[in-house]
């Protein structure tokens, strides 16, 4: 799927969906405002779950994290509370992103170095292990670490935010009608804001990335990097590296 129709496709389930089930669904068919928000609430964690088991069927640490992130989303569903520990539970997934991003560089495994290799797709052993030996070099792996730790801030500052926001305009006790509002107030900041803000933060670590990457792979003659074959170019790389 586009990059442009995946990025609507996130907002319309994360957020357009969800809003208007909290503001519409218990009005127009008489349930109550607990039901009303558990639905809302459960449509975004259903969509990343259908879209990583169902659709992309593509199972790594990636989808693994992504998977696990929903999975908490949609038990805390459950968890009814309202005031400063709703504001706690609606930023738990944000927190969660930051320890996984921030760990990953403390054991030696920054995340974005999964990142790539999903972007580079090694589809044999010996790619996996050329790749591994690119991603080793200082200058790439430093760019690794350095877009691993951007994600881990993007994710702590949207915490904050996130936890600030809810704090302060989500004041009414759960189940009451109002709070279902005020839910859907914030979700109109945050999930549209946040999947565009987690685009640019995601492109910055990705440029980094490719930066340091074609930086150290050769240029073929006559030709940019990008338009070479990636993989042609590792190849020179690795002959070049090889004792004559």
């Amino acid at each position: 799927m586009k990059g442009f129709n995946k990025l609507i496709l996130d907002i319309v389930m994360g957020a357009v969906v969800p809003i208007l089930i909290l503001n519409n669904f218990a009005r127009l068919t008489g349930a109550s405002d607990i039901l009303a928000y558990i639905l809302a609430a459960m449509v975004p964690v259903t969509y990343v779950l259908v879209d990583t088991f169902f659709i992309s069927r593509r199972f790594n640490v990636i989808t693994s994290y992504v998977a696990l992130a929903s999975i908490l989303s949609g038990a805390l569903v459950f968890w009814f509370v309202d005031g400063a520990r709703y504001a706690l539970k609606d930023s738990a997934a944000l927190i969660v992103s930051v320890l996984v991003f921030g760990g990953s560089i403390l054991i030696g495994k920054p995340m974005m170095q999964f990142f790539a290799a999903q972007l580079f797709q090694p589809d044999t052993p010996a790619k996996v292990s050329s790749l591994k030996a690119l991603f080793a070099k200082p200058g790439v792996r430093g760019n690794l670490i350095l877009g691993t730790a951007i994600l881990a801030l993007y994710n702590g500052i949207a915490g904050v935010v996130n936890f600030v926001l809810n704090l302060n305009i989500v004041t009414a006790p759960f189940g009451d009608a109002l709070f279902n509002q005020q839910v859907a107030e914030v979700n109109g900041i945050t999930r549209i804001i946040f999947t565009i803000a987690s685009f640019a933060a995601f492109g910055l670590a990705f440029w980094l990335v490719y930066r340091a990457v074609f930086a150290v792979l050769p240029k073929e003659d006559g030709k940019s990097q990008f338009e070479s074959d990636f993989w042609e170019l590792m190849h020179q790389f690795e002959q070049g590296q090889q004792p004559n």
